[in-house]
């Protein structure tokens, strides 16, 4: 792996920055057992932006590791997935938001969850909260059921383990650290990146 300067995404919060064509984006969990929601969108061209359905069509999977392409709305590849310690991901599940905690955690505070997180980031980009699609939900795990039920489940991801993903566009890229009770476990921790 290139060296490159660590960021850190403290618990609950996200952020948005540049990356372009070619850099090298790695994700790094380095605590163990958190989720980092992940949006690309077209520098220069947001209505351009990364899409589940797309991607699920081309890779011909669910399950995204080493090897596969994060595809566009507009069916161009953005990000091509170089190396994965965890080869356990979502990109079913919406970021998470108000009307999360409201309904799956009533007796809980609330909280603005990763969507809110990535509006307030990605607003200086351009990108208003409607444009929000499904994030890549990084170290996320989401069991499907041979009846077609899911549950969210604890990462597996332990201290250390990280994704690295190649630009094949100019991109501005939200990333959080997750803010769900169920999909961390329970717990909220940092997230680390850094771009090569």
């Amino acid at each position: 792996m290139p060296t490159a300067t660590t960021n850190r995404i403290a618990p609950r919060s996200g952020t948005a920055f540049r990356l372009e064509a070619g850099q090298l984006l790695t994700v790094t969990d380095p605590e163990g057992v958190q989720v980092a929601d992940l949006l690309a969108f077209r520098e220069g061209d947001v209505g351009e932006v990364i899409s589940n359905g797309r991607t699920f069509d081309y890779e011909e999977t669910i399950s995204l590791t080493t090897g596969n392409v994060l595809w566009s709305n507009r069916s161009n590849p953005m990000l091509k997935i170089e190396h994965d310690s965890v080869g356990c991901h979502d990109f079913l599940l919406t970021p998470c938001s108000e009307a999360t905690f409201r309904h799956f955690y009533p007796e809980m505070p609330v909280h603005r969850g990763c969507f809110g997180n990535l509006a307030e980031a990605l607003a200086p980009y351009g990108v208003v909260p409607d444009a929000i699609p499904v994030a890549f939900n990084v170290f996320m795990n989401v069991p499907l059921a041979s009846d077609g039920s899911l549950s969210v489940e604890p990462p597996v991801s332990r201290a250390g383990d990280s994704i690295s993903l190649r630009a094949q566009m100019d991109l501005i890229i939200g990333l959080t650290a997750c803010s769900a009770y169920s999909s961390n476990g329970g717990s909220f921790k940092p997230i680390d990146y850094a771009i090569a």
